[in-house]
Parts: structure tokens; sequence; C-alpha cells
């Protein structure tokens, strides 16, 4: 199943309010999980998927300041801020960007895929947690644009 027909049933889901969704045919098998659901239907994982779920307390989740641009996910999957549980996040509030410039991975399905700047800015903000859990559409950085 493509990338595309994914981001279009996650869209789907959050349409329908959906929690789970799985699809299977002879070629693929795919099984989509929004993280809030998550949180609700598995006691076991206790506070730490509840602190996922939090938003800054300084802006609101959905809303993006007048002249800031936001970067959402293109899927579902894991946050991640850096290449490597060691090393230095790609980019923190205040860092200039260009377009190309990598802001993150978001994981899924155990691939690692690299969400980029698409025109220059400056990060205002991160959203999500590092490895936090996070859905199609997700506010991942806002950005002030640059020229």
């Amino acid at each position: 199943m493509e990338h595309d027909e994914i981001r279009r049933l996650a869209r789907l889901m959050e349409e329908l309010g959906l929690a789970e969704l799985e699809i299977e045919d002879e070629a693929s098998r795919v099984r989509l999980v929004r993280a809030a659901a998550i949180a609700r239907l598995d006691p076991a994982a206790g506070p730490a998927r509840a602190e996922v779920e939090v938003a800054p307390v300084d802006v609101p989740h959905d809303a993006i300041p007048a002249g800031s641009s936001a970067i959402r996910s293109p899927m579902v999957g894991t946050f991640w801020r850096a290449p490597s549980p060691d090393a230095p996040p790609f980019v923190s509030p205040g860092d200039l960007v260009e377009p190309g410039s990598v802001l993150c991975l978001v994981e899924a399905m155990k691939t690692m895929n690299e969400v980029v700047a698409e025109a220059a800015g400056r990060v205002v903000s991160v959203r999500p947690e590092n490895g936090a859990a996070v859905e199609y559409g997700t506010i991942l950085f806002l950005v002030e644009p640059i020229g």
C-alpha cells in the first residue's frame, strides 16, 4: 500500500472518529491505531502514554500564531528529534532552516522517514516530545518564514 493511500486512510479515521482501522488484501495488510486510542484502551500503557498527549501550555495544540506556519506530520508514527538517542536534535527553537533541511524523523512501521523544511525560516517551537506518538497532520513545528 502506498504512503498516499495510508495518509488518506488516516484522514478518514480522523473524520469518522475511528480509533482503529485494519485493511487486508492479497498483497498487503495495514493496521492503523490512533495514539489517543492506545492511551484509553491500554491500561498497561500507564501515565507515559498520557504524557504524550499533553500539548504545550503556551499555545493551544491546533493554534498557529499569526506570522508562523505549521509543519505537520506526513504520517502516523513516532516522532524523533535526533537521528539517535545520543545525537543532538536536528533543530531547536531559534534555529534557521533552509528548504530541504531535515527537521526530525517520523518512524512508521520500523522505517525512519525524514521530515524536511519546504521553505526557509526560523524554528519557533517544537510541539511533540521526543518519542511521542503522532498522527497524520499533527503539528510538529511552528516556523516563522524568512524572506
